[in-house]
Protein backbone atom coordinates (compact mmCIF):
# COMPACT_ATOMS: atom_id res chain seq x y z
CA UNK A 1 0.00 0.00 0.00
CA UNK A 2 2.90 2.07 0.99
CA UNK A 3 4.71 1.87 -2.01
CA UNK A 4 1.36 2.39 -4.44
CA UNK A 5 1.67 6.19 -2.59
CA UNK A 6 4.89 6.78 -3.00
CA UNK A 7 4.46 6.19 -6.46
CA UNK A 8 1.58 8.36 -6.92
CA UNK A 9 2.75 11.15 -5.26
CA UNK A 10 6.47 10.67 -7.57
CA UNK A 11 4.39 10.55 -10.65
CA UNK A 12 2.03 14.15 -9.04
CA UNK A 13 5.50 15.70 -8.86
CA UNK A 14 6.98 14.52 -12.00
CA UNK A 15 3.41 15.76 -13.52
CA UNK A 16 3.39 19.12 -12.50
CA UNK A 17 7.09 19.47 -12.93
CA UNK A 18 6.72 19.05 -16.25
CA UNK A 19 3.53 21.60 -16.08
CA UNK A 20 5.77 24.04 -14.40
CA UNK A 21 8.49 24.17 -17.23
CA UNK A 22 6.01 23.52 -20.29
CA UNK A 23 6.89 20.39 -21.07
CA UNK A 24 4.63 17.79 -22.46
CA UNK A 25 6.81 14.64 -22.66
CA UNK A 26 10.52 13.48 -21.45
CA UNK A 27 12.96 13.30 -24.46
CA UNK A 28 15.96 11.43 -25.57
CA UNK A 29 17.09 13.89 -27.54
CA UNK A 30 19.11 17.10 -26.87
CA UNK A 31 17.07 19.72 -25.26
CA UNK A 32 17.71 23.23 -26.49
CA UNK A 33 19.82 25.40 -24.45
CA UNK A 34 17.91 28.12 -22.08
CA UNK A 35 19.10 30.75 -20.42
CA UNK A 36 19.20 29.56 -16.26
CA UNK A 37 17.89 32.99 -15.02
CA UNK A 38 19.06 32.00 -11.39
CA UNK A 39 22.61 31.72 -12.45
CA UNK A 40 22.81 34.56 -14.29
CA UNK A 41 22.11 37.62 -11.45
CA UNK A 42 21.07 41.16 -13.54
CA UNK A 43 23.88 43.40 -13.61
CA UNK A 44 22.79 45.06 -10.37
CA UNK A 45 22.21 41.62 -8.14
CA UNK A 46 24.33 41.27 -5.53
CA UNK A 47 26.01 37.86 -5.74
CA UNK A 48 25.37 36.87 -2.24
CA UNK A 49 21.64 36.77 -3.01
CA UNK A 50 22.32 33.34 -4.65
CA UNK A 51 24.40 32.19 -2.05
CA UNK A 52 22.68 29.31 0.23
CA UNK A 53 22.52 29.95 3.68
CA UNK A 54 22.18 27.57 6.86
CA UNK A 55 20.90 27.68 10.20
CA UNK A 56 22.87 27.20 13.26
CA UNK A 57 21.64 24.31 14.36
CA UNK A 58 22.25 22.86 10.14
CA UNK A 59 25.77 23.88 10.14
CA UNK A 60 26.33 22.60 13.69
CA UNK A 61 25.05 19.25 12.85
CA UNK A 62 27.04 19.36 9.77
CA UNK A 63 30.45 19.93 11.53
CA UNK A 64 29.50 17.30 14.19
CA UNK A 65 28.93 14.73 11.98
CA UNK A 66 32.57 15.69 10.11
CA UNK A 67 34.17 15.78 13.61
CA UNK A 68 34.56 19.91 13.75
CA UNK A 69 34.77 21.09 17.02
CA UNK A 70 33.74 24.89 18.00
CA UNK A 71 34.02 26.96 20.78
CA UNK A 72 33.34 30.65 22.15
CA UNK A 73 34.60 32.76 25.03
CA UNK A 74 31.03 33.28 26.00
CA UNK A 75 29.69 29.21 25.67
CA UNK A 76 27.19 30.37 23.53
CA UNK A 77 25.87 31.12 19.67
CA UNK A 78 24.04 33.77 19.96
CA UNK A 79 24.99 35.60 16.41
CA UNK A 80 24.51 39.69 17.67
CA UNK A 81 26.92 38.68 20.39
CA UNK A 82 30.49 39.14 19.86
CA UNK A 83 31.73 36.39 22.33
CA UNK A 84 29.74 33.84 20.64
CA UNK A 85 30.54 31.65 17.98
CA UNK A 86 27.44 31.27 15.67
CA UNK A 87 26.73 29.56 12.37
CA UNK A 88 23.25 31.44 11.79
CA UNK A 89 23.62 32.89 8.18
CA UNK A 90 26.31 30.55 7.39
CA UNK A 91 27.22 30.10 3.45
CA UNK A 92 26.77 26.23 2.75
CA UNK A 93 30.09 26.42 0.70
CA UNK A 94 32.14 27.54 4.12
CA UNK A 95 30.59 24.81 5.64
CA UNK A 96 31.97 22.61 2.47
CA UNK A 97 35.19 24.29 2.71
CA UNK A 98 35.36 23.74 6.59
CA UNK A 99 34.17 19.70 5.83
CA UNK A 100 36.93 20.01 2.57
CA UNK A 101 39.74 21.19 4.87
CA UNK A 102 38.76 18.84 7.45
CA UNK A 103 38.70 15.57 5.48
CA UNK A 104 42.17 16.55 3.47
CA UNK A 105 44.03 17.75 6.88
CA UNK A 106 43.00 14.72 8.96
CA UNK A 107 43.68 17.74 11.80
CA UNK A 108 41.95 18.54 14.59
CA UNK A 109 39.56 21.25 13.73
CA UNK A 110 38.21 23.85 16.27
CA UNK A 111 36.09 26.83 14.99
CA UNK A 112 36.28 30.36 17.51
CA UNK A 113 34.88 32.40 14.95
CA UNK A 114 31.57 32.58 13.03
CA UNK A 115 29.26 34.34 11.28
CA UNK A 116 28.54 36.81 15.46
CA UNK A 117 28.96 40.37 15.08
CA UNK A 118 32.67 41.91 16.04
CA UNK A 119 34.66 40.70 13.15
CA UNK A 120 35.69 43.26 10.03
CA UNK A 121 33.00 43.86 7.78
CA UNK A 122 32.90 43.52 3.86
CA UNK A 123 31.43 41.56 1.03
CA UNK A 124 33.39 38.30 2.04
CA UNK A 125 33.14 38.40 5.89
CA UNK A 126 32.48 36.72 8.79
CA UNK A 127 28.51 38.45 8.77
CA UNK A 128 28.10 37.27 5.55
CA UNK A 129 28.94 33.86 5.93
CA UNK A 130 32.04 33.30 4.26
CA UNK A 131 34.36 33.23 6.99
CA UNK A 132 35.78 31.22 10.11
CA UNK A 133 38.30 31.35 12.65
CA UNK A 134 40.04 28.22 13.62
CA UNK A 135 42.29 27.35 16.57
CA UNK A 136 46.14 27.42 15.89
CA UNK A 137 47.89 24.10 15.75
CA UNK A 138 50.73 22.66 15.15
CA UNK A 139 48.50 20.03 12.40
CA UNK A 140 47.30 22.58 10.99
CA UNK A 141 49.79 25.30 10.64
CA UNK A 142 52.09 22.88 8.74
CA UNK A 143 49.46 21.40 5.98
CA UNK A 144 48.59 25.06 5.25
CA UNK A 145 51.88 26.22 4.83
CA UNK A 146 53.35 22.91 2.91
CA UNK A 147 50.19 22.82 0.58
CA UNK A 148 48.92 26.46 -0.27
CA UNK A 149 50.24 29.03 -1.77
CA UNK A 150 52.28 32.04 0.03
CA UNK A 151 50.98 35.09 -1.02
CA UNK A 152 52.23 37.60 1.16
CA UNK A 153 51.47 39.04 4.75
CA UNK A 154 50.91 35.96 6.23
CA UNK A 155 48.86 34.82 3.67
CA UNK A 156 47.80 31.62 1.69
CA UNK A 157 45.85 30.88 -1.31
CA UNK A 158 44.51 26.95 -1.56
CA UNK A 159 43.95 26.07 -5.30
CA UNK A 160 40.87 26.67 -5.09
CA UNK A 161 41.12 29.91 -4.03
CA UNK A 162 40.57 30.16 -0.82
CA UNK A 163 42.50 32.23 1.61
CA UNK A 164 44.31 31.34 4.92
CA UNK A 165 45.27 34.31 6.70
CA UNK A 166 47.49 33.54 9.83
CA UNK A 167 46.33 36.45 12.74
CA UNK A 168 48.03 36.96 15.94
CA UNK A 169 46.15 33.60 17.86
CA UNK A 170 44.15 32.05 14.82
CA UNK A 171 43.77 31.12 11.04
CA UNK A 172 41.40 33.34 9.83
CA UNK A 173 39.52 31.96 6.41
CA UNK A 174 37.85 33.13 3.15
CA UNK A 175 35.88 31.01 1.59
CA UNK A 176 35.11 31.52 -1.58
CA UNK A 177 33.99 28.10 -2.69
CA UNK A 178 33.62 24.49 -0.97
CA UNK A 179 37.96 23.79 -1.89
CA UNK A 180 36.91 21.09 -4.09
CA UNK A 181 33.89 19.12 -2.30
Amino acid sequence: MRTGRLRAAVVAAATALLAITGATTASALPAEAVQDTVFSPAADTPVTALVTKLSHADAAARFRAAGITWSSSGGCSDRNNPTCTSFSQINLTTVQGAETLKRATGCALNITGGTETGHASGTYSHWNGYKLDYSLSTCLGNYIRGTFTYIGGNKWRSGSGNVYFLESNHWDVTYYNCGGC
